[in-house]
């Protein structure tokens, strides 16, 4: 039987990993729609490759583009964010929802009340919103996959076990490319260097936020609510070597864990699957003969202040892993546009998680709440920025 995919995000990294295992799998699968950014050649050349219905852009200028670049191709077409939400809610099997950032909770939720299969690579609907995301997701009878690499390695790892019976729930960090830097260093970098990831090919935005370790802050929210466990039983380690994804510590001591070669169409694989393990060419499995060693250790949030603040914020619940979200895309943002230092983007998602903790105490009720939280700790956060 033929499986419907839409992918969201499909012009980034991982929208472009899963495209190239459907064009493996071409029998497998049909593609209803494809949503991107802002590059409508890139979103038309995936729609072509992929025979997609519809393409979606979110970038309401770029409609023009796309529908001039689909011209012929019988591909129906669409620019602004209800043509996202309509490709998010077209007929599908699975969605794949890989939109970077805050920008992808509206579509993901909108898949999710239709009760879809989502396939989740944006953390960020978990951080802006998870109580109200994984109730509606309950209420609607949708079923979510991890597609993040930890938390694919870490649902594989806990297989048919109990989280009651969990003690731990690990999640693994390759350091970044300052993982040996002394701080003086790390303050004085660049976007391009901070940017300059040992191991993983992601988008600027993620590369910036592996590098602060905000990404492992950002992935403890999510953990804590896809797999219902309490903020006491998550941790990061750092690996630099990044084929041990997740670790689960069992109460008898028993330790289970993720390994995979740092392929995130390994991860996609498994969701595409759904339950069905999918080959992958050109893949690699794990030798660990040939690897010769792996090595752990205990992050610094000293160094890394982020991962310190993300915790906080999770420990804290309420709306505080909204406000940080929110606060920090904004400051990697003007770090990337030269406007601020390393360790200002610590600096100005530590203050609005303090400016708004009395303010919002409460986790947001739905998504509408989150995003206008959101884009209230934005237009904050800029304003903090321009002071």
């Amino acid at each position: 039987m033929t499986c419907t995919v839409t992918v969201l995000g499909a012009t980034g990294s991982i929208g472009r990993s899963t495209a190239d295992l459907l064009d493996q799998h071409r029998g497998r699968f049909r593609v209803g729609a494809v949503a991107g950014g802002r590059d409508a050649a890139a979103l038309a050349r995936v729609a072509r490759d992929l025979g997609a219905s519809f393409a979606a852009l979110a970038d309401p200028a770029g409609g023009r583009d796309l529908a001039q670049a689909l011209a012929g191709s019988g591909i129906a077409c669409g620019a602004g964010p209800a043509a996202v939400i309509e490709a998010a809610t077209r007929d599908a099997d699975l969605v794949v929802a890989a939109v970077s950032g805050a920008a992808g909770l509206a579509p993901t939720h909108a898949a999710i009340r239709l009760g879809r299969t989502v396939a989740l690579a944006n953390k960020e609907s978990l951080v802006c919103a998870g109580d109200a995301f994984m109730r509606d997701a309950r209420r609607f009878g949708a079923r979510i996959l991890p597609m993040d690499s930890e938390h694919n390695a870490l649902a594989q790892a806990i297989g048919e076990g109990r989280v009651e019976d969990i003690t731990r729930m690990t999640i693994t960090a390759s350091g970044g490319p300052f993982r040996t830097a002394p701080r003086e260093r790390i303050a004085a970098a660049s976007a391009a260097e901070a940017a300059a990831h040992p191991t993983w090919s992601m988008g600027m935005k993620i590369n910036i936020d592996s590098a602060t370790l905000m990404n492992k802050g950002l992935e403890l929210v999510e953990a804590h609510h896809l797999f219902a466990i309490d903020a006491g039983r998550l941790d990061v380690v750092v690996h630099p070597q990044s084929i041990v994804h997740g670790l689960v510590t069992w109460r008898d001591g028993a330790v289970t864990a993720g390994l995979a070669m740092p392929d995130m169409r390994v991860p996609i694989a498994h969701c595409l699957g759904i339950g069905e393990r999918l080959s992958i060419a050109r893949g690699r499995a794990v030798d660990l003969a040939a690897t010769g060693s792996l090595t752990f250790e205990r992050p610094d949030e000293e160094r890394f202040p982020c991962l310190r603040i993300a915790r906080a914020a999770l420990a804290a619940g309420g709306a505080q892993p909204t406000v940080m979200n929110a606060a920090n895309e904004i400051a990697v943002a003007a770090f990337i546009a030269g406007r601020i230092g390393f360790y200002d983007i610590a600096a100005l998602v530590e203050g609005a998680c303090e400016g708004f903790a009395a303010r919002y105490p409460a986790a947001p009720a739905d998504v509408e709440e989150a995003l206008a939280i959101d884009a209230e700790v934005r237009r904050w956060s800029e304003a903090r920025l321009a002071a």
